[in-house]
């Protein structure tokens, strides 16, 4: 064994351009793993750091024990408590101060006119609380607020939306509210809780706006006298609470604080940045393999010799492994080294973007460091394990051949094998999302697909690139007959160089056919469901935005232009025990505004103890009209109601419908989602929208659009997340376009004598350099082309599986003017990895090119 590490170290210190690509292949890999993770422990720390420190002098929180929990939210909806029991909690022995906590959706309106925030962290606002330990805001500039009318809001908030001290605007409750800023403050010495604004009002204007009647608050928060620790003081708390009340220790508020970031945005996060550090494996997978491949194709005869000399296979294959142990393990300790370094860049750049995280330390686990360690050097040695296997099957009679020769491309029984799984993988997909709808299967059936490309490649690249490489005959003429010839020369050199390509661009054609059906079923559930003229929302999602006033509605109802308008409110109740949102609103003004589809019974005749369910959840329930159903609501109060009404569409409408005058008694801070609007006949749409305009600019200024903007901006947040998808995937693809200049690279060593004797005949430089980037160029067209293909089939299989795992109905929809970018960036790309390897094979020395071996 001694003699195969002696013999690998010779080797690599020999051939160290060779193995260059697979360095960075896997050093790009491991990095963008490595920065993920610790990424993730270090804004999990941060948080959790932040909102120790700012909680810190809470001790104890006192809050309703149940929580309403719609399907899809990790946090429910509570009850309120009432504030006179901070007086009580007082007279508990061992209780220092309590303070009522009023927290509700308020939104600022900056300096601008421009809602701050919103764009999916929430907008809060809520009493300010005096007592400065109790109160994790802390006071930079200014004064508290003390009279109606004033408040304090983060300094981040006031930046963002160029307010100072002393300046006038609007605060949506949603209602608007006039608000002067009396002060700035910091959250745990930030200037906010992330992307999070916070408005902090007089406790009678907190309860006045965010509740539905004087006297609640969301919690009571409790500071301990000295020596009581935080669960001294829950146990205290606990015997004289009223029933349905608890007490919780200010250490697991702020744990579930943590909890709940981590849930839905953490989580959701560093998951979307390991998929991709996931594809930028696979593809490097693809890129180390072919490397090593060709390696050892070159080093045929020498590993010939060896055997001839005596070395066994077994010496022969752990030298290769060595080799590949040797770079696998130096390119991912760099690696680790490059993701400390992106998740240092990453931690100072989303600031400069719009996502102040908390500061603090880098923070650097354990198996941040060794999952990569090791997916990078199991990713490697993998990769070249076959190749390796293949060096110690050489037969000592190989020395004396002059060249080998490959016939993999033709081979019958990888064709039939191909051929068999691309029928397996259609049938199975298939199945899965037309047949019997299941994402598994479709799963299932995708990964087969990108199997049978996979085992399929050389087969197919015979005739991709001779149908390819036609327009090159005509248009650089030998110099593009050549470039076809040595493209085609080893089916599977040019295919597994290809496939690495090939994931790439069939992920980012993926997302692309995946966004743009996404966008035509928004297109198409506005288009269907909405039938008014103009709708007026907030740019807002997710716990975002402090929605529209109820008011608005009727406001706009009463204008001589318009004919209806309602407005869409949303609540929350249990339903016979299962949490579910309700859409609050007028039934017979939503009947006609929207398309229900069809309707068994009457949506005229709810009242106040009357509900209106979609068909596909009645059948969930098991409930039809006239049947009985128990809604729990977050004041803790039950009633039941009739079924008097199933409908069948709910893109827009929601689930399950009732009236204001049945969800007002339990209300707490209510507002409108959607204001959907359609004007009188003869009126035209400018005109309409103008006069809405007007009213709504009393309410604050949402957005008033037409039917096709409102669906346009549905869609707004794809756009976003493409972007993101592209700036990601182009790591793998980079990895990609390093196997293909890497390929080429060792071809041309390969080929030395070849390329030589081409000059001697009169090859000129230009046109040697022309022929190799054309037989780049064909390889990433022939990559390109299979995984624009692969990845139109696997969007298809997505938006299909979708379909069938939800209620909605998706559009599928293939746009053909970013899949042709995203082929022309293929092309592109393919043409830029050959630069490199071109200019170095137009400058080998001729006379020593024609005397290699």
């Amino acid at each position: 064994m001694n003699a195969s590490v002696r013999l690998s170290m010779s080797s690599l210190r020999a051939h160290k351009r060779r193995f260059a690509g697979t360095f960075l292949a896997v050093f790009l890999g491991v990095a963008f793993l490595a920065g993920t993770l610790v990424m993730g422990d270090t804004l999990r720390a941060n948080f959790d750091t932040m909102f120790g420190d700012a909680t810190s002098g809470t001790d104890a929180v006192v809050r309703s024990a149940d929580a309403i929990t719609t399907p899809g939210e990790s946090q429910g909806v509570r009850q309120p408590v009432s504030t006179s029991l901070a007086k009580t909690i007082t007279r508990v022995p061992g209780v220092a101060a309590a303070a009522p906590s009023i927290q509700g959706a308020g939104q600022l309106v900056g300096a601008n006119g421009k809602p701050i925030g919103g764009k999916g962290p929430p907008t809060l606002a809520g009493n300010w609380i005096t007592d400065p330990k109790l109160n994790p805001y802390r006071l930079a500039e200014g004064r508290t607020p003390t009279a109606s009318g004033e408040v304090v809001v983060n300094r981040g908030a006031a930046d963002k939306g160029h307010l100072k001290i002393g300046d006038t605007t609007t605060l949506r409750t949603p209602d608007p509210v006039k608000v002067k800023i009396v002060g700035l403050a910091t959250f745990a010495g930030e200037d906010g809780m992330a992307q999070v604004t916070f408005t902090g009002m007089t406790q009678s204007d907190a309860e006045k706006y965010l509740t539905a009647k004087p006297g609640e608050a969301s919690s009571i928060s409790v500071r301990a006298g000295p020596g009581v620790s935080q669960q001294q003081l829950v146990d205290r708390l606990t015997p004289v609470l009223p029933k349905g009340v608890e007490a919780i220790t200010g250490q697991q508020s702020a744990q579930e604080n943590t909890d709940m970031i981590s849930s839905q945005f953490l989580t959701i996060f560093t998951t979307f940045l390991l998929v991709f550090s996931g594809i930028a494996l696979l593809v490097a997978t693809f890129s180390i393999h072919n490397t090593f491949a060709i390696v050892i194709a070159q080093r045929t005869r020498e590993n010939a010799l060896l055997r001839a000399l005596g070395a066994s296979r077994r010496q022969v294959t752990a030298a290769t492994v060595t080799e590949a142990s040797v770079v696998a393990v130096t390119a991912s300790a760099a690696g680790l080294a490059g993701g400390i370094g992106i998740a240092a860049g990453l931690k100072l750049l989303f600031p400069t973007i719009g996502f102040p995280f908390p500061d603090g330390d880098l923070v650097i686990h354990t198996l941040s460091l060794a999952l990569p360690l090791l997916v990078g050097t199991v990713v490697c040695l993998a990769s070249a394990l076959m190749p390796a296997i293949r060096a110690g099957r050489t037969a000592p009679l190989a020395a004396l051949r002059e060249t080998a020769v490959d016939e993999s491309g033709a081979s019958r029984t990888r064709a039939v094998t191909g051929m068999g799984l691309a029928a397996l993988a259609v049938a199975v997909t298939l199945t899965g999302v037309l047949v019997s709808p299941s994402l598994l299967l479709a799963g299932l059936g995708a990964l087969l697909a990108l199997i049978a490309f996979v085992v399929l490649g050389p087969v197919a690249s015979t005739t991709a690139v001779r149908v390819l490489g036609i327009p090159l005959d005509r248009l650089r003429g030998i110099t593009g007959g050549l470039a076809r010839r040595n493209a085609l020369r080893n089916p599977r050199r040019t295919a597994a160089t290809a496939s690495a390509l090939m994931i790439g661009v069939a992920v980012v054609s993926l997302f692309t056919v995946f966004a743009a059906s996404l966008k035509a079923t928004m297109d198409q559930t506005v288009s269907r469901s909405f039938a008014g003229d103009v709708a007026v929302s907030t740019p807002s999602f997710g716990a975002g935005g402090s929605g529209l006033s109820p008011q608005l509605a009727g406001a706009i109802g009463r204008l001589p232009e318009v004919d209806t308008a309602v407005g869409l409110g949303r609540g929350v109740a249990e339903v016979n025990g299962k949490g579910r949102a309700l859409t609050v609103t007028d039934p017979t003004a939503l009947a006609r505004t929207f398309d229900l589809g069809k309707v068994q019974g009457s949506l005229t005749t709810l009242g106040t103890d009357g509900i209106a369910i979609t068909r596909t959840e009645a059948n969930r329930q098991h409930l039809a009209t006239g049947s009985k159903a128990q809604l729990t609501f977050t004041d803790g109060k039950k009633k039941t109601f009739t079924v008097r009404a199933v409908y069948g569409q709910s893109e827009l409408a929601g689930d399950y419908v009732i009236t204001r005058a049945a969800w007002s008694p339990h209300r707490t801070q209510d507002s409108d989602t959607l204001v959907a609007v359609s004007f009188k006949v003869g009126v035209s749409t400018a005109k309409g929208k103008a006069a809405v305009e007007k009213i709504a600019d009393r309410y604050g200024a949402p957005q008033v659009q037409t039917r096709h903007e409102y669906a346009q901006s549905s869609a707004g947040g794809i756009d976003m997340m493409l972007t993101l998808v592209y700036a990601l995937l182009a790591l793998a693809v980079l990895i990609a376009l390093l196997g293909i200049a890497n390929t080429l690279t060792l071809a041309i060593h390969e080929r030395t004598r070849e390329l030589g004797l081409l000059r001697a005949v009169g090859q000129t430089r230009p046109q040697l350099r022309a022929m190799v980037r054309w037989e780049s160029v064909l390889v990433a067209a022939f990559g390109t082309l299979g995984g624009l293909t692969l990845g139109a089939f696997l969007g298809w299989v997505l938006v299909k599986a979708s379909d069938g795992a939800s209620d909605s109905t998706f559009a599928f929809s293939i746009p053909p003017q970013q899949l042709l970018l995203v082929a022309l960036v293929g092309l592109t790309a393919g043409a830029l990895a050959g630069l490199r390897p071109a200019r170095r094979a137009a400058h080998l020395d001729l006379l020593r090119a024609i005397a290699t071996e």
